[in-house]
């Protein structure tokens, strides 16, 4: 490099200002997808990702997706899964027919007996359906869900299984469902990100969530998810340091984007176009972001509803900032509670768990409703898998990892309400009818968006990659109007 050479990255560095660091990750990422490069940045706006041309292959029942990830596990048997025979069975031994020769997680090698549910069930609804206990409000919208009882994953531990419900495969690196998604059809918000996520906790401990499960893998940088943070500074670095004002701001970004152009006049690479756009848009946040993130503004009859309390970092304050996500136009929004895995003392934690996160997502679904905004938002709710029907504990009883057979649901967006799909036999150990793998719950998600999974791909390594992976993959057909 010589003396006169100008780095960029020096240059923002040098200035103090905390834009840089907002767009920084972005600007590090391996963002080689020639033509599918997002349109050059200006003032107006005009970088805004729209999708690509040719994504949607039929009509679309839902423009966005929440997504609220029960991080860690919680257990079908205390939630969504009645088994009248767990009862009968509690406290004998768990019959080997079901688990020899099954991956066992913690359990292995030692003596194995039945839990019974450690919660009472209920029917709810015009519908039927059976909820536990520890999910009342679940009972005043169980006309609104389909309960997937039948669910199928193939990691048997956390990482590895965040990993494939969130990219479709065990393999780091891949794209997650935000970022392929938003790369797709794009996003309707112009000064906000189309792929947000936001964490909250409330239980046995706040379980570690990598950042590449909502990470851009071989997509271009600006598809990554960005996380907002629940309490404090919405995003890292995104205020102006003192002293510096907006219009200071201004011109660095100007500055920063005349260079980039003048470098692509000689280079003409696509990635350089995606960081202006980078920066454009950590720059109109610095206004959108504060605004969106106060939820003080909010009637008090909204914050009573939710049960929110303005900058206490709570699933229920996110699920309020959810709705005011997807009402600004953001395409992809995902919420992570975290502390489901209650390998021991789980009625203890699964009461902190629920309280949590019950009320809470009723009042998302039931704003939506009344706003007109439930019919093409399609809603996700479950974990990375299930509970063993097994005891575990040395303390109060609880349950080892399961993957054999899990719950979860779906409301929203082309979604039945009041149905439930697929079973786990007598104890909730295998899933024997119309069994659902991760795959088929991502094609179903895709088709409710208007995406045939089959016919959306990246090339990749001499690869068509999809989400969906080269396994056989189907939407919930039973589920859908």
């Amino acid at each position: 490099m010589t003396p006169n050479t100008l780095n960029r990255r020096t240059f923002l560095s040098s200035q103090g200002l905390g834009l840089g660091a907002v767009a920084l990750h972005a600007m590090l990422q391996n963002e080689t997808l020639g033509g599918n490069a997002a349109p050059l940045a200006d003032r107006s706006g005009t970088d805004r990702w729209t999708g690509l041309s040719d994504v949607r292959h039929h009509p679309a029942k839902a423009k966005r997706v929440i997504y609220l990830y029960m991080s860690g596990g919680p257990s079908h048997l205390e939630t969504f899964d009645y088994k009248p025979k767990l009862d009968q069975l509690n406290g004998q031994p768990m019959p080997e027919s079901f688990t020899k020769g099954q991956p066992i997680a913690q359990l292995q090698g030692q003596q194995l007996k039945v839990q019974g549910h450690m919660t009472g069930f209920r029917q709810y609804g015009q519908s039927g359906q059976w909820i536990s206990d520890f999910l009342p409000w679940h009972g005043k919208f169980v006309d609104d869900i389909a309960i997937i009882r039948s669910m199928v994953t193939d990691q048997i531990n956390h990482d590895p299984a965040h990993t494939m419900m969130n990219t479709g495969t065990a393999l780091s690196g891949r794209p997650s469902m935000g970022s392929w998604i938003t790369y797709g059809l794009g996003s309707e918000a112009e000064d906000l990100p189309g792929f947000v996520v936001m964490t909250s906790f409330a239980g046995r401990n706040p379980q570690p969530i990598s950042q590449r499960m909502w990470g851009n893998g071989f997509l271009p940088g600006r598809f990554q998810g960005v996380e907002f943070n629940a309490s404090g500074d919405p995003v890292n670095y995104l205020r102006n340091p003192t002293g510096v004002t907006s219009e200071q701001q201004r011109r660095l970004v100007d500055s920063v984007a005349n260079l980039d152009r003048h470098r692509n006049l000689q280079f003409h690479r696509p990635d350089i176009e995606t960081r202006i756009s980078q920066y454009e848009m950590a720059f109109r946040m610095q206004s959108s972001v504060p605004e969106l993130m106060d939820i003080s503004e909010e009637p008090k009859e909204v914050l009573e509803l939710y049960g929110a309390t303005p900058g206490d970092g709570s699933f229920a304050s996110n699920c309020l900032t959810a709705r005011r996500l997807a009402e600004r136009g953001v395409r992809f929004i995902q919420l992570y509670h975290r502390d489901w895995d209650h390998h021991g003392d789980l009625v203890k934690y699964m009461n902190m768990c629920c309280g949590a996160t019950d009320r809470a997502t009723w009042a998302l679904l039931t704003d939506l409703k009344r706003r007109g905004m439930l019919d093409d938002t399609l809603i996700v709710w479950g974990g990375e898998f299930g509970r063993t029907p097994m005891f575990q504990g040395k303390g109060g009883p609880g349950r080892d990892h399961h993957i054999k057979g899990f719950s979860m649901w779906m409301a929203g967006g082309g979604i039945k309400g009041g149905v439930s799909h697929g079973a786990t036999d007598e104890l909730g150990y295998n899933s024997v009818e119309d069994v659902v793998h991760v795959r088929d719950m991502h094609a179903t998600m895709l088709h409710l968006l208007g995406i045939d999974h089959e016919q959306f791909s990246v090339r990749f390594q001499g690869l068509d990659a999809r989400l969906t992976g080269v396994e056989p993959a189907a939407p919930i057909r039973s589920i859908l109007m």
